[in-house]
């Protein structure tokens, strides 16, 4: 069933080409300027659960500890409100048991009553050199699949379309904990990963109306027909991505810092993919030159059932 919206959003496609330029250009000197500020992850560091015989403060202790010089102290409550994790990145020029000292004396100091130190970790810098390649190795698999994916199921310019859309969402929302020195842990990783899945499930949503919509209508040029098939689907693509959004904003706002990085980066992707797929993707695909006649199933050979 066809919307009765026509909203021209091709008329904007160059605009929106250097908008998305614009950012992606801006992600890719952030990266060469700043690089990714990595988490404990990736870098390595030490990492203590402590217990206390009261619900713990935590923005009292992050307080305290900033003013000893743990600003970076990633601090979560670890099972209840009286187990605490704390994470920090490598310190040069001290000990393990003076770090663990200074730390302990600064989370005590925060609270009513001390505490005590049940578990401490060293992660080295190694382990977090070992997470950043398989991370990295993660990432170039998920597009290879993808690639392959809509290579065979898509003519060669709609694919082209589809994987620009795909670099596009995913190196924009890199690029903003970039520029804004956001920690990058295993949890954005995560994120980014998931946001693979999300932003091409929305573009092949669309790629499949403007095939089904070429192959019904006969006269619709193929700018005409990809303008109808973003209306015919920007209900679905609304309502999809709101629902998600929704949840997301709920998340980093209450889900605490644990999962905040999750939520922020799939908050962008999001916003990011469900730009992309209606801007990028299909905008890209007629500027190479896209036709009705890429689209149209091949016509049967009728001289071969006329062969004896």
């Amino acid at each position: 069933m066809s919307s009765s919206r026509n909203i021209n959003f091709l008329n904007k496609r160059k605009l929106a080409f250097i908008f998305s330029g614009s950012l992606f250009l801006i992600s890719l000197v952030s990266f060469m300027v700043k690089g990714l500020n990595f988490g404990i992850d990736f870098t390595g560091g030490s990492v203590y659960e402590m217990h206390y015989n009261q619900s713990v403060n935590l923005d009292a202790m992050r307080e305290t500890l900033e003013k000893q010089g743990f600003g970076d102290a990633n601090i979560q409550h670890f099972g209840s409100s009286q187990d605490v994790l704390l994470r920090l990145k490598p310190i040069e020029n001290i000990t393990q048991k003076q770090l663990t000292d200074q730390v302990l004396s600064a989370a005590n100091s925060s609270q009513p009553e001390a505490g005590e130190i049940r578990r401490v970790e060293f992660v080295g810098p190694q382990v977090g050199e070992d997470l950043v390649n398989d991370g990295g190795l993660a990432l170039l698999f998920s597009f290879i699949a993808v690639m392959i994916y809509v290579s065979a199921r898509f003519e060669w310019k709609l694919s082209v379309g589809a994987i620009a859309a795909l670099f596009h969402d995913t190196i924009i929302t890199m690029g903003f904990f970039s520029v804004f020195g956001w920690e990058f842990d295993m949890t954005v990783l995560s994120a980014i990963l998931a946001l693979v899945g999300y932003s091409i499930n929305d573009t092949i949503v669309v790629y499949d109306r403007i095939r089904e919509t070429v192959r019904s209508s006969r006269r619709e040029s193929i700018f005409d027909i990809t303008n109808r098939a973003l209306n015919d689907t920007l209900s679905r693509t609304i309502l999809t991505s709101l629902t998600v959004f929704l949840t997301l904003l709920a998340l980093a706002f209450l889900g605490g810092k644990t999962i905040h990085g999750f939520a922020i980066a799939m908050l962008i992707g999001v916003v990011k993919g469900t730009y992309s797929s209606i801007y990028i993707a299909s905008s890209l695909a007629l500027s190479l030159g896209l036709q009705r006649e890429d689209l149209m199933p091949a016509e049967k050979d009728d001289t071969i059932d006329e062969l004896p």
